[in-house]
């Protein structure tokens, strides 16, 4: 492994080459790490999404909209 970073041109390309060289074993490893960073990333957006709507006050009227349901399965 080269200590040198590809450059953004080259990232892609070098990657997919380095998969394709790599053992199941490795692959299954590869997949887990790109799963984990997915979730990290979907992770922040969704928090900065709900932070930005909970201090525009869209979350204010939550805690009587969840007993309102609630109370609506209890009857059903």
């Amino acid at each position: 492994m080269s200590a040198a970073l590809p450059t953004p041109n080259t990232l892609k390309p070098d990657l997919i080459h380095r998969i394709e060289a790599m053992s199941e074993e490795d692959l299954k490893l590869v997949h887990e790490v790109l799963l984990h960073a997915e979730k990290d990333r979907l992770w922040r957006e969704i928090s900065a999404e709900a932070e930005s709507e909970r201090s525009n006050g869209k979350w204010e009227r939550l805690p009587e909209i969840v007993a309102e349901v609630r109370s609506q399965l209890r009857q059903a």
